[in-house]
Order: structure tokens, then sequence, then C-alpha cells
């Protein structure tokens, strides 16, 4: 078996090969296997032979020498039992069925494995089903499982929160065997969280299968399309048209695992190909229009990144999310991920959004660890890992990096996150790597006896500290500097007005189509908004091009232009995709390079105003306060206009109010128009005075609130009517 390893030493790509299989002639025993085809075709076949052989051997001495069942009676960390109908073994293909239980009693309290039958500590208990995943993991006696919970009937898929992860169907069991610290794809989520992307949560635990303790795992999150985690519109089959073509859709670059077909290909900056398969929609799913808009995207980057085409229409800027590219990098750079950018790299766009990298995904062989036992070391402290002549991926990464104004937005954002107090503080690090290592150090020294590691766990995180110790000012040093992009230019642009959900109207049933934005010019001069962008997923908006704000001028984005018209009285500036969330968004207003014009994050529960679903709407009392400050908002129904600082019509009267039979409207000079609005948004009636006073006849109207609105040029006077 030694002499049959020493050959494993080398990848399994198909150069490779050859030279395995030469290695394996070479062992005595092996000289007598046969073959009637001669050369290159007997190696492959002794190849494939002895690596049939070489498993078989592996896992037989895997499970005499190192799943030896152990006690295991209680923990620190939530326990995991899943028992599979009639114990069958869990397999890559197909699912098995399953029932499983979660013990948690509690943040800070033990979990004892005798509370399996407790219903007050169970923290689920139901029918799952239940697979092998992971490509070269499964070759190792510790494996990985993906899940999904289900109903009662073992067939329908049952949303539910698992640990105080938000509710979900699908789940995965992480098992970090490539990870002797167990800890780095923990590490790397919370810190892309932490800089403000998503990624998958996390819990750890103990897991139970059958009856065999399996060691210290990871609960988490698979990533897919939900509000919750990737948070872009679930594409059908049937939007083959704009806008519905343009998402949302999750891509990766990755190698092809359990018979996915690879979607296209590009090429590294050095010629290797790299191969991008469909997540969403699903390959089966994909059509030919959904597979050449999405792929022309990438293919509109490639371009871009590589003619150095900065501009804001058609260039890069204009394509990516900037930021969601920069935070990648950070995660992937600081890490070292030598699988990066070639491998488990993700990608998202959202409906009538930017493309985005991201989440990040499959971080163990980071901080300096690599597959060693195949013979890799890449994680280093002193490599660009997108430039590092192997795992490059796809060209634009390292042509964007090479671009000067990327490259200066990636310095400065990697110096403000490095500051006291940031994720990315080697203190701040270090005091969450000690936490961390405190809350699960009580299980790696079950999880290493159960599979028979060696080592001490405190020499590994020494390694690991010690190479962000190395690797941080290694980047500082070698990301240049940030200077030219300091001080940019921030338009002075205020979101003013938030209506994130509106009350229910009969004639509106779809309330979303009532929601809107507004955004106010605080200052003295026009704003061009070309490039600008409310970034990340779920509200979506880009500014097209020639885009202006004048002045004082407040300009609104709406859910629909036809229902805004109406209940408002003049056009939106623009539509958005998808609708704000009824709970909480967080909106944030970029210029094309990733700065922040401004961001509020509002929420419908204090201290904010309420103006959850009952006729009222966010406005800020004045645009010179903070407007992430929920206490400078008030609850308005007043109606919205175009202008920040209305310009009303002088000397207008409207009387009586309350009133019964005619209103009177009264001003200095002829108005255009007069409308009268129910409050639904209705339009009742409508006059074109020809004097300066009209009337109005409101007898036949039943009693209640009705809108007015009078109108001369570009002034506008708005005001309630009561009739009674």
């Amino acid at each position: 078996q030694k002499k049959i390893f020493s050959c494993w030493r080398w990848d399994g790509s198909q150069s490779n090969r050859f030279k395995q299989a030469f290695c394996l002639t070479k062992i005595p025993s092996l000289r007598k296997l046969k073959d009637p085809v001669s050369g290159k075709r007997l190696f492959l076949n002794i190849f494939r032979n002895v690596k049939r052989l070489l498993f078989l051997a592996l896992f037989a001495a895997a499970f005499t020498s190192v799943t030896v069942s152990q006690a295991f009676t209680d923990s620190n960390l939530p326990i995991v039992i899943i028992n599979t109908d009639n114990g069958v073994p869990i397999i890559d293909d197909p699912r098995v069925m399953a029932s499983m239980k979660i013990i948690f009693r509690g943040e800070g309290e033990r979990n004892y494995v005798t509370d399996q039958n407790n219903p007050l500590f169970l923290n689920y208990d139901g029918r799952i089903d239940i697979e092998l995943r992971g490509s070269s993991s499964q070759d190792r006696a510790k494996r990985q499982y993906g899940f999904t919970t289900l109903m009662a009937d073992g067939l329908t898929n049952n949303n539910v929160e698992l640990l105080g992860l938000p509710e979900e169907n699908d789940w995965i069991l992480n098992g970090m065997v490539f990870d002797p610290a167990l800890l780095r794809d923990y590490l790397c989520y919370n810190l892309s969280r932490a800089i403000g992307e998503y990624a998958s949560r996390t819990v750890y635990c103990e897991l139970i299968v059958n009856g065999d303790y399996r060691g210290l795992y990871l609960l988490q999150e698979k990533i897919k399309a939900d509000d919750n985690r990737v948070d872009v519109t679930k594409i059908e089959k049937g939007d083959n048209s704009l806008p519905k073509v343009t998402g949302g859709y999750i891509t990766k670059a990755d190698k092809t695992t359990g018979g996915d077909p690879v979607a296209w290909t590009m090429k590294s900056w050095s010629g290797a190909t790299v191969d991008f398969i469909h997540e969403l929609p699903k390959p089966e799913n994909v059509t030919l229009n959904q597979n050449d808009y999405i792929h022309n995207r990438f293919t509109d980057l490639e371009i871009a990144a590589v003619t150095g085409d900065a501009s804001f229409s058609g260039g890069w800027p204009s394509i990516i999310d900037i930021t969601s590219f920069i935070n990648y990098m950070i995660i992937a750079e600081l890490s070292s991920n030598a699988d990066s950018y070639q491998y488990s790299t993700f990608f998202h766009q959202d409906r009538n959004g930017r493309l985005r990298a991201g989440p990040v995904w499959d971080n163990d062989l980071t901080f300096g660890n690599d597959l060693f036992f195949w013979g890799y070391d890449r994680s280093k402290t002193n490599v660009w890992q997108f430039a590092n002549g192997d795992n490059e991926g796809p060209s634009f990464w390292r042509n964007l990096f090479f671009d000067d104004r990327f490259r200066c937005q990636l310095s400065k954002r990697w110096n403000e996150l490095i500051q006291p107090g940031q994720p990315l503080n080697p203190s701040v690090l270090d005091s969450f790597i000690n936490q961390t290592v405190a809350n699960i150090s009580e299980a790696v020294a079950r999880n290493d006896a159960k599979w028979g590691n060696t080592g001490s766990f405190s020499q590994r995180i020494f390694e690991l500290k010690n190479f962000l110790t190395d690797r941080i000012p290694w980047i500082s040093g070698n990301l240049g500097s940030y200077g030219e992009c300091t001080g940019t230019y921030i338009p002075s642009l205020v979101i003013s007005a938030i209506n994130y959900h509106p009350a229910d109207s009969p004639l509106y049933p779809d309330n979303d189509d009532m929601e809107f934005i507004g955004i106010t010019n605080t200052g003295n001069e026009d704003v061009a908004a070309d490039g600008l962008y409310f970034a990340g997923t779920g509200f979506v908006f880009q500014f097209p091009a020639g885009s202006v704000i004048g002045a004082g001028e407040s300009v609104f984005l709406a859910g629909d232009f036809a229902v805004f018209r109406t209940l408002n009285g003049f056009m939106p500036f623009g539509r958005f995709s998808r609708s704000l969330s009824n709970k909480s968004e967080d909106l944030v207003l970029c210029d094309a390079f990733g700065n922040i014009v401004d961001r509020v994050q509002y929420s419908d529960s204090a201290p904010w105003p309420d103006a959850d679903g009952n006729g009222y709407y966010l406005k800020l009392v004045s645009e010179e306060l903070d407007n992430n400050d929920p206490a400078n908002w008030i609850a308005s129904d007043a109606i919205v206009t175009s202008a920040a600082f209305p310009e009303s019509l002088p000397d207008v009267r409207f009387y009586p109010n309350p009133v019964r039979d005619n209103l009177t409207i009264e001003n200095g000079f002829a108005v255009d128009r007069v409308s009268v609005y129910d409050i639904y948004g209705r339009q009742l009636t409508t006059v074109y005075p020809e004097d300066t006073i009209c009337l109005i006849d409101m007898s036949d109207l039943p009693a209640g609130i009705y809108l007015l609105i009078i109108e001369a040029g570009t002034s506008v006077t708005t005001g309630k009517i009561i009739k009674y």
C-alpha cells in the first residue's frame, strides 16, 4: 500500500496519469499485470485498475483502524443525529430517506445525546433525504453530506429554521475533511459577511449517523436563489426576452462533477481553459437565449477588461458590481485560496442588475493549507492567486487587477478593512480565531481521536496565525497606492422618501406597484447620474447614460410607471426591478466605481416610524440630517413632488374645507389644470379653468378625504379636501 500511495503524489490530470501509471509499473507485485495493448494505453489501464485497488485498500484500512466507535454523550455544541431508514448506507446517488434530530438547549448550554427523545430540547425532529456530496472529499473516510428537510409525507420540501439559520430546505453538513484546523471555511464565510457580502451561514455541530459518531461538522446553507441567501430573481424557462432574460443567474467557474455539462469555456491569462457551469437556471432547464445572454455578459467583461475600457457605457464599470469583485478578491487573496478563480468561484446577477462575484465557497485550501499528500503546496504568503501560473481563472481577473482604476479601488478598500476595529485588522482577526478555537476545541479533540488525526491542534492554529502575520503586510506592500481614488467627488444626492409597503388597495391588488423611492439633489448644481446604481441584489436600478438630476430636484423611482403617475400626478424618473422588502432593506446608492453616494437601511420595526402597510411612507424631515438615523424620518401621507423645495403657486386658495357641494379654487392668475383624486389614487375629475377662479362640484362624491392637485406651468400645489 505504501508503494502504491507513493505513486499517488501527482494530481489526476491527463498529463500526470502517465507518470502515475509508469510509477505503478515499477512495483514488483504489479509487473504481472497483462494487457494485449501496449504503450500509453497499457499504462492507463494499469492506472485505472490500481486506482480501484488503492481506494479499496484505503477504505478497508480506514474502516478497520480509525472508525472504531467511541463513547459520545454530550457536547457544548449542537448535536445532530441522523438515522437512515433501515440503516442503509448514505451514498452519492440516489438520495436515501432518513430521520434527523438536532439537540440544542440554547446558547451557552450543554447538550446531551439522551435529550434526543425530549421535544423541549429538539431544534428539529423530522424527515430528510440525504446524500454524499463533494468530489475529491468522497475519497476520504470522513464524508460530507447534503440533505433536504421534508414534511412528514417524505416528499414535500419543508422550509425550516435550523439552529437560527433562516428557513430553507436545502442544507449541507461540511466535514472540513481537507482542513486540519477545522475552521478555514468558517473563518472565510464569516469574514465575507463582515465586509458586506452574503456568504453561507454556518453553525458548528457534532454528528452521529446510524449510531456512529462522525465528528465535528459545519451545518451550513447551500448556495441557491432565496431572499435570505443569494437574493436574485428565480428565472423561469419562459424568461427569454428583455427584461426578464437579464436574470437572475447563478453561474460558477468549476470542475464538472455529477454530470453537469460545461456551459461555455474561457481562457486564463496563460491560456488554460476555465469551465463555466450553470447553477441557476439548472443546466437541464437553461434555454438558448438565457445561456447566450449570461455568456455574453462574461464575454463583454473579458473584452472590456483586456482593452481597459472603463467607460460608464459599455466599459467594465457598467458591467460589474465593482465592490463585489473587490470583496471577492480580498477574501481570496487574504486566505491565498489555491482554488479561487478557477474552481468553486461563483457569480450571480439579479434581473436588470450588474454581474456580481461570489458568494465565496470551498475555502479549505487556504492560509497555507493544501493537498500536501498529493504533492501540492500552492497557498503561499507571497503570491497573487489570480496570477500564480496555475489556477488563475479567467483572464479578466488579472486584467482588472492591472487596470489602475480598479486596482486603486481595491487598494483603498483593503486599507480600509485592515484599520483598527475593522474585520481584517490583525487584532480583530486574532480575537475572532481565538473565540472560534475556544468554542470548538473540545469537539476537535473528539474529532481527531475518531479519525486518527495526529499533531497538535494548537500548533495548527499557531501556523494559521503565522500565515496571516506574513500575508497581510505582503498584500499591503504589493497593492500599490490608493491616493488617486481618495477624495473622490461624491454628488450631493440623498435618499429622502421610501414607500416600502403601501396599504392594500382594491384598485391595485399588487400593492408593490405603488412603491417608490425619492432621491433629492440637495446641492446647487446639476448632478450627472451616469453610472450611478443601487448595489447588491433584491432592489435593482441603474441610472441610464446621460441621466441628470437638477439642482434642488427630487427624482422618484417607482414600482410601476402608470400607477405612480396616477397617484402622484407626474411621471417617475425610472422603474426599479423587483420590489422593496416589507421588513428591512439596505439601500446602497453607488457611483460607477462602487463609492457609496448614500446609504439607508430602513426597518419596519422601532425606532423607525410606522409606515408598514398603513398608507404612510417614510419621509426624511430634512435633507440636511443623517438619513440613516430613524429619528430623522417621519411616517407621512403627504403628496410627493418632483421638486425638493417645491415652487408653490402664489396666493392659491381653495375653500370651503370641509366642503359639501362646490369647492372654489382661487388664484392670482389662471391655472392650467385642477384634478381631484380619491385616496386610492383614482382620478375622479379634472377641469381646465379659463379664469382665476373656478368651481368643482363635489356634491355627488361620498364623504371622505380627497386629494386636490393644482398645476400652473412647473408649479404645483396639492392639498387634502374633506368631503362631508
